[in-house]
């Protein structure tokens, strides 16, 4: 069961790596005026979402089942976790929503919205990390 801590773990910082610098290079796509520049922003977010944060969400989620699992984890700071693991996914789908949309140049958000959208994450890390380590007693 290490092994698979371990990779839940590793996909699991992968996935949030992502999530990190992703919405970074929205704040910078919306930022940007010109056309050479607007591909490559596009080519970035398509291959960081597609080809490293959505193959990395799954496999943490897999990861984190079969842990799940072969553990048998209880208790309310699992399901505050899970919650949050929902959240985060839901996250990351608005991500890929966002991918599309400058990838059809129909963006409506501005670089702001885009740094605050990208403090997140950072929110949700902070919780789950004390939540599976501290497990506190909720409710």
């Amino acid at each position: 069961m290490l092994w698979i801590k371990s990779l839940h773990i590793i996909f699991m910082v992968t996935w949030f790596s992502g999530l990190f610098y992703l919405p970074r290079l929205f704040v910078y796509h919306a930022m940007c005026e010109d056309t050479p520049g607007k591909e490559r922003f596009k080519v970035m977010e398509r291959k960081l979402f597609y080809g490293i944060m959505t193959p990395s969400a799954v496999l943490t989620v897999i990861f984190g089942v079969w842990l799940w699992l072969g553990y048998g984890f209880s208790g309310n700071w699992l399901y505050a976790k899970l919650a949050l693991v929902v959240i985060l996914i839901i996250y990351h789908y608005y991500c890929g929503k966002f991918v599309s949309a400058f990838k059809y140049d129909i963006n409506q958000h501005s670089h702001v919205f885009y740094r605050l959208f990208n403090e997140f994450p950072v929110l949700i890390l902070f919780a789950v990390v004390i939540l599976v380590v501290v497990k506190p007693a909720l409710f």
